[in-house]
């Protein structure tokens, strides 16, 4: 039987979601177990039982490859736990157990060849989880300042959870940093809050 065009892109896109998805596990499962991004394509391809030039096809290279990894590991597991709307202490406490964790895999990409790439798509991710808390924090803002404000608050967050990853001792507490992170958010609260008291008296 001679499949229709339509029927054929379908199967070779479910084949080529099915490899890119094993290439990006081996990837997690990889850097995790040997605590660094020096592997060897050829080692990511036969983790993922694929050929090495299809790992070329579809990342480019492999620290794309790693990079994107990343990306998905992010969206699968931590944005639906962090991310979903709840109460923020808990948001930001699903945050911290998700990079302890992960943390082999998050701590040989801040410190491999992948780390500049990996500080954006962090910073990234925080300024995406901010945006809405200082929109309510702040109220409306024009669309640059938003976006300056986002991306202040994001390299701060992402500063502060990349030297707990790295340098934090073993195991590492994710409640230490979830109260860490909510004193910041809390002293950035009552700054804004106390310094639009005095606007207010200054008014009178």
């Amino acid at each position: 039987m001679q499949l229709e065009p339509s029927q054929e892109s379908g199967i070779q896109d479910r084949r080529v979601r099915r490899s890119r998805a094993a290439l990006m596990a081996a990837a997690v499962r990889l850097v995790s177990e040997r605590g660094t991004t020096d592997i060897p394509v050829i080692d990511l391809a036969e983790a993922a039982d694929v050929s090495r030039r299809l790992v070329y096809l579809q990342f480019g290279d492999r620290d794309a490859l790693l990079v994107e990894a990343t990306v998905d590991l992010i969206r699968r597991e931590l944005i639906p736990q962090a991310g979903n709307g709840t109460d923020v202490a808990e948001g930001v406490l699903a945050l911290a157990q998700h990079f302890a964790e992960h943390r082999p895999f998050y701590r040989a990409m801040l410190t491999g060849s992948c780390a500049f790439a990996m500080t954006g798509t962090l910073n990234g991710l925080f300024g995406s989880l901010n945006r809405q808390a200082l929109r309510d924090l702040f109220g409306e803002l024009d669309q640059e300042t938003a976006d300056d404000l986002a991306t202040f608050v994001a390299t701060g967050t992402g500063g502060v959870v990349n030297t707990w990853l790295i340098d934090g001792a073993d195991p590492l507490d994710p409640r230490e940093l979830a109260e860490r992170l909510l004193r910041l958010r809390s002293a950035l609260t009552s700054s804004h809050h106390a310094r639009a008291d005095g606007d207010r008296i200054q008014c009178q």
